[in-house]
Order: C-alpha cells, then sequence, then structure tokens
C-alpha cells in the first residue's frame, strides 16, 4: 500500500515543529533568521541570553514562535505577538504580530502561514479582541491569504 503524503492526510509534516522560542535557539540559527527580514546586529551570546530572559519575563504577554526543522535542528521559520492592553473596549486587548519570516530554504512550504496562525490563536486565547500587524505591499496578499485585512495606513518614525 501507498504511504500517504501530508497533502492527502491533511496532516502538517512531522520534521516540522512550532513552539516557543528557546533559548538555545540561537545556536539553532535563530539570528541569521531574523537578518533574511532585517538589520539584526550582531548579539553576543550574553546579550541574547538576557533580552530571552527579559522577553520571558512578560509570559503569555510577549511571545516569540519558532518552527524547527527537526531533521536539521535549523529554526525554519519564526514570528511574535505581543499584546497590548487597552482601556478601549471594556479594558480589551489587541495582539501585535511583528517579525514573520520563513528561511529561504524552506519557503513554499505553508510555514509562514502556520506562524501567523499560530501567534493568532494565541491572541484569541488571550482574550484579544482582534489581531493587526504592519506589511510591506509586498506581502500583503500573503497576509490577505492568512485572514488579514487592510484596514489602514501605517506609519512609522525610526530614531536611528
Amino acid at each position: 500500500m501507498a504511504e500517504a503524503s501530508n497533502s492527502d492526510t491533511g496532516k502538517e509534516n512531522p520534521t516540522f515543529k512550532i513552539r516557543r522560542l528557546e533559548i538555545s535557539d540561537k545556536r539553532k540559527g535563530y539570528m541569521e533568521l531574523l537578518g533574511q527580514l532585517t538589520v539584526t546586529g550582531s548579539l553576543t551570546d550574553e546579550e541574547f541570553d538576557r533580552r530571552f530572559q527579559e522577553i520571558s519575563s512578560y509570559g503569555d504577554d510577549h511571545l516569540i514562535c519558532v518552527i524547527e526543522d527537526e531533521s536539521s535542528g535549523k529554526i525554519a521559520a519564526t514570528g511574535s505577538v505581543v499584546i497590548e492592553k487597552k482601556f478601549l473596549r471594556s479594558c480589551g486587548k489587541v495582539g501585535h504580530i511583528e517579525d514573520v519570516v520563513v528561511d529561504s530554504e524552506f519557503r513554499g512550504k505553508h510555514l509562514g502561514k502556520r506562524v501567523v496562525e499560530f501567534l493568532t490563536d494565541h491572541s484569541r486565547e488571550m482574550g484579544c479582541y482582534k489581531v493587526i500587524l504592519d506589511c510591506s505591499v509586498e506581502k500583503k496578499v500573503f497576509y490577505e491569504k492568512c485572514g488579514m485585512l487592510n484596514r489602514g495606513i501605517q506609519m512609522s518614525k525610526y530614531f536611528d
């Protein structure tokens, strides 16, 4: 009997595991992956460890997820969500998705969509009334496929 492919069974590829960022992920290419998104600068292990501990101290209000390719031990994708607590909507909460990137080696495997869904689900579980993100015009279609709607214009001011 022929073995069913992942698309036939609807199951995800068992070699890709989505989970929270772990301190050991720096050695698995996490910073290099972020470098495919934007400028990261060089971090010592000590600087990474301090920032990891700081972010971890926020608990579920700041979640960084990764998808690890278990066959190679490499971090294949990542994204984060920060939960903003508001006075609006009876002290509602909003999830802000940031830093979604899939390693160029692993693109086309729907890992980015899995990251966005994971972060969206986390926001819903945290009681958020919406989840938002900023993206480039080039990424608009991808995020629409993830269920996001274009609701406005993003503005920014950089301080460097």
